[in-house]
């Protein structure tokens, strides 16, 4: 069973960091997995995009256009980038947070609505998954990590969740970050009961 994931958005939102804790939460359960990130110029608010492969030994970093069974855009311009990769069938998860670039803070260039992403997403034929900022909580006073929250989102509302266990990607959290574990698990949590 093969399980290919294509995850775009700008830089200090965790992109990478989510493909990693999926690829680790596949490999220790013996599900071959290949990580292919593309950093870029990813600076803060640079363009981040990431290709996940899971459930073959030996594959190539780039994901067919419409070959991908989920995507994840953290960001609302940039999740534009990914819709040609997203299967007619597939997932695609928006969080549609905004990150806008110098020329849009000028006035010198325009910026979408989420109305317009939503309408270019619906297009392709995949499942839509809205995860709306707002509906982000805080721990201890502090907003949980937007990354984390997503993938518990998508865990929930995505075919991901199907393919690899919750139970798993919480064991890899609680490893991966010692001093952050309660409130990683608090975010991913929040992700999974978040309502669309």
């Amino acid at each position: 069973m093969y399980y290919d994931i294509y995850l775009v958005g700008v830089g200090g939102q965790g992109i990478l960091t989510i493909g990693e804790i999926v690829a680790e939460a596949a490999l220790k359960r013996d599900l071959p997995a290949n990580f292919y990130p593309t950093k870029g110029m990813a600076q803060r608010g640079g363009f981040v995009k990431a290709q996940l492969r899971l459930g073959r030994d030996n594959v190539g970093p780039s994901i067919a256009e419409k070959g991908a069974d989920l995507v994840i855009a953290m960001e609302l311009s940039e999740s534009l980038k990914a819709l040609r990769y997203l299967k007619p069938d597939g997932d695609f998860v928006l969080y549609s947070s905004v990150w806008s670039p110098t020329a849009v803070m000028l006035g010198k260039a325009p910026y979408p609505t989420v109305e317009e992403v939503l309408a270019e997403i619906e297009k392709t034929g995949g499942k839509i998954i809205h995860v709306k900022p707002e509906g982000r909580p805080e721990f201890e006073g502090q907003p949980v990590p937007e990354n984390v929250y997503v993938l518990g989102a998508a865990c929930r509302y995505s075919s991901l969740g199907r393919f690899i266990n919750p139970d798993e990607i919480r064991v890899t959290l609680e490893n991966r970050w010692k001093k952050g574990v309660e409130r990683n698990l608090y975010t991913f949590d929040a992700g999974m009961s978040s309502t669309l």
